[in-house]
């Protein structure tokens, strides 16, 4: 394949993708799409015939709706303007109608419009394409979390800081995180997706690089908290992006994306061992290191920025009035994936109602006022308004908040614990062996990822089980940890452990959205997100500040915290297993 440069201000036309449109009448809806509508007008005729007679007339009604639906979920039957008004009513009904005014309403008509085109082109090479590089941002938030980690004792070493004190490094990357997680997540929906898909990366390059050429700890600090406000806002910005592009259909690859993550450490650990392994002076190990992170970090940019065109978020230029661009996407996809679309402005303007009178355009004041609103009282009341949700809701933000605390509280510093080991001689561990075992146990860590895709969806186990057995083992595999000061044992432990973690991340990932109804899923993930966050920033705060008489004391905290976390998670009431997601 030849790489070319493509001018990514490009704004696009859907002149630019010509023979990708089809009349409605001759497309082929996309085998899963077939498969829902059948599947939901059987449940309909079944709740029809077990309702009774007394509610006879309001049966025919549905039944005749579902005779709409299923003359237009038949791959073999043509689309018309009435079935796909009639799903959008449906789908609407199921979700609980938009509020906020006839605009809003339409907006959110046209909304399922694309989706439901998107969906029929189906998963293709545009598709793959953001798979890899929304997977470079979870790869850059644990390299750098891992990196920074990594970092310590040579900080401490060079700059004569104590072992404890210098865990405040890792407190000045939290902070960068959690600005960027919170700036560029309300200012992708200001400045548009690709503009913040991109620069994320770029700050943490240029940062990063910045950060191997610090003079003092201080200026490192402050080098990590401005690559962090970058970093941090890869997890909010890809994933959105990923899912406003992925088919329904493909929705398990939202699961799959968290393999990014060990991966990320698992790199950082190999370049760990290459330049912090011994065989280069203290002052000049971790600088190399830093250097080839941030390098890797900005080539990622490069990649997204000058080698691939990213698409605009369809549902960003339509809040923002550029309905014929939202449309070209859309056309831009099939012609990438090889395929075909039945979408068009007519259709949405027929559907949805003239773009000049109906559809809004929010302004930057509003987008941020839209922001604010989401997380008010009459946004958070719905996560609580029945027993069930309301118990998922508390339950999942306190597993986040221990969770997020317990993570860092032993992986942020386990350089430092295993450089405390003993080595194979009996002597103290060597830099060679300490970052030797930090990639054993980031190789181990790896398959934990894919084998959370896997035991989700086994019954019996699912969501719920995968996550809480997972936790819980990894709560008991902390304190494991150190029973021993041999390397070798902690070596074992720590390799059980991050495999397991990587498992209960990635269903956590997976499991938070899914369980929350469409119109409230954004304030609870948000959130949950957030508390994340904030508890991680704790962390090192915590780590620092606990008595020295045992070095042990941190890991303890963490493996209470998971074990906290897998009790919680008994309690859940909801599965989403086979579920579908509302």
């Amino acid at each position: 394949m030849t790489l070319k440069f493509v001018n990514p201000f490009h704004k696009e036309s859907v002149n630019d993708y010509t023979g990708v449109v089809v009349p409605l009448e001759r497309a082929i809806r996309h085998p899963t799409v077939v498969a829902e509508y059948a599947r939901r007008c059987s449940a309909r005729t079944s709740s029809s015939e077990g309702s009774g007679g007394s509610a006879h007339a309001d049966d025919s009604k549905k039944d005749n709706e579902a005779g709409v639906m299923r003359s237009n979920s038949s791959s073999c039957t043509p689309y018309t303007i009435e079935g796909l008004r009639a799903e959008i009513e449906e789908d609407m009904g199921l979700v609980a109608s938009a509020s906020g005014g006839d605009s809003q309403y339409q907006y959110e008509v046209k909304s399922r419009l694309i989706n439901k085109a998107i969906q029929d082109i189906g998963m293709g090479r545009y598709n793959w394409l953001m798979f890899i590089l929304c997977g470079f941002g979870w790869f850059a938030d644990n390299l750098w979390l891992q990196g920074v980690a990594l970092t310590l004792p040579s900080l401490s070493k060079e700059f004569g800081i104590s072992s404890t004190h210098v865990r405040y490094t890792t407190c000045s990357l939290f902070i960068g995180l959690c600005i960027g997680a919170s700036f560029w997540g309300i200012g992708s929906d200001i400045m548009g997706r690709r503009l913040a898909f991109n620069m994320t990366l770029f700050i943490a390059g240029t940062f990063g690089i910045a950060a191997g050429a610090a003079q003092s700890w201080i200026g490192a600090c402050g080098l990590f908290a401005a690559l962090g406000a970058g970093v941090g806002g890869n997890l909010p910005v890809d994933g959105a992006l990923f899912l406003e592009f992925l088919p329904n259909a493909s929705g398990g690859l939202l699961t799959l994306l968290s393999v990014w993550w060990p991966v990320g450490q698992l790199v950082a650990s190999l370049i760990a061992w290459a330049f912090l392994g011994g065989k280069f002076s203290n002052d000049l190990g971790w600088r190399y290191f830093v250097y080839a992170m941030g390098a890797i970090t900005f080539c990622m940019f490069l990649a997204r920025f000058v080698l691939f065109h990213l698409f605009e978020s369809p549902k960003f230029l339509l809040a923002r009035g550029r309905q014929a661009e939202a449309v070209a996407v859309v056309h831009g996809i099939a012609f990438k994936n090889g395929t075909t679309t039945w979408l068009s402005e007519k259709i949405l303007n027929e559907i949805g109602g003239d773009l000049v009178v109906e559809t809004p355009t929010f302004t930057p004041f509003e987008v941020v006022k839209r922001k604010l609103a989401s997380f008010s009282g009459e946004r958070i009341a719905p996560l609580f308004h029945d027993e069930k949700l309301g118990w998922t809701t508390g339950i999942l933000w306190f597993c986040w908040a221990t969770i997020g605390m317990g993570y860092p509280l032993f992986n942020a510093f386990l350089p430092q614990y295993l450089s405390q080991g003993k080595g194979s001689s009996g002597g103290a561990v060597t830099p060679y062996e300490t970052y030797r075992n930090y990639v054993i146990t980031s190789v181990v860590g790896v398959p934990g990822s894919f084998i959370a895709c896997y035991t989700v969806d086994i019954p019996y186990i699912g969501r719920r089980g995968t996550m809480a057995i997972s936790t819980c083992l990894s709560g008991i595999l902390l304190f494991l940890f150190t029973i021993s000061a041999e390397s070798k044992t902690q070596l074992a432990f720590s390799s059980a452990e991050a495999f397991f973690q990587n498992i209960m991340y990635g269903v956590l990932y997976a499991y938070t959205p899914e369980v929350f109804p469409a119109p409230v899923r954004g304030t609870a993930t948000g959130i949950s997100s957030f508390l994340n966050r904030i508890a991680g920033l704790c962390a090192p705060i915590i780590a620092a500040n606990i008595p020295s008489a045992n070095p042990n004391a941190p890991i303890f905290v963490s493996g209470a915290l998971l074990l906290a976390a897998f009790v919680a998670m008994c309690f859940l009431p909801i599965e989403t297993r086979g579920r579908q997601k509302l």
